[in-house]
């Protein structure tokens, strides 16, 4: 609940709202208590970013592996737009706000990333690859769908239509990554799938992280 409202309040109204009597008091409780938890503020921020990267991974987690690395991609980039959208005072904790110096909690996000486009690479889906060009794919694909998420949440542009765009843009850069266009629709259309099954599955139903 302490996180929860923490992220709520810098989303909503910035970092000069987050202090302890306005979180105590938000929460029903005592400045106290919140220091029970917490040693200060900062660390109250820096717990916030954790939960969100810990909701991510637990989300990421539940895919399944499957013999089509393209569609895995998909299905990780379908999973990570979710969950912005669905949380989105943790997106912003996590990808807006300016973090604390020496925190490297996004960096195994994107290593993850750049570990799908290597299999991808390895399975001869993307024959035109240098190894200098995975971590710039990474950041491409990191930043469509960043955008996508930030529009979405601040509505300017309808849910519907963003998932269109997300799967438009992924086809397209696929494509330029050298992928044959029918075996990477036949992906999208497979990992777009495989993500929306996993989130209406029990087990992430039933992850209070979820």
């Amino acid at each position: 609940m302490l996180v929860e409202t923490a992220a709520r309040l810098l989303a909503e109204e910035g970092p000069a709202a987050l202090t302890s009597r306005r979180l105590a008091a938000e929460v029903g409780s005592s400045t106290m208590a919140v220091f029970s938890r917490f040693q200060s503020m900062a660390e109250i921020r820096w717990a916030v970013r954790e939960e969100g990267f810990a909701r991510l991974d637990t989300r990421l987690d539940a895919l399944p592996a499957s013999d089509d690395p393209v569609a895995d991609l998909v299905a990780a980039g379908a999973v990570f737009f979710a969950s912005g959208v669905e949380n989105p005072h943790l997106y912003r904790a996590m990808f807006l706000d300016r973090p604390p110096e020496d925190d490297d909690l996004g960096a195994a996000t994107f290593e993850r990333l750049v570990a799908l486009i290597r299999r991808c690479v390895a399975a001869g889906r993307f024959p035109a690859a240098r190894e200098s060009l995975v971590p710039v794919w990474a950041a491409q694909l990191w930043s469509m769908r960043h955008g996508l998420v930030t529009m979405t949440v601040a509505e300017l542009l309808p849910g519907e239509q963003a998932v269109f765009v997300l799967d438009d843009m992924t086809f397209r850069l696929l494509v330029g990554y050298g992928d044959d266009p029918a075996r990477a629709t036949r992906s999208i259309e497979h990992g777009s799938r495989v993500a929306a099954a996993a989130r209406t599955s029990p087990e992430m139903k039933g992850d209070p992280r979820a």
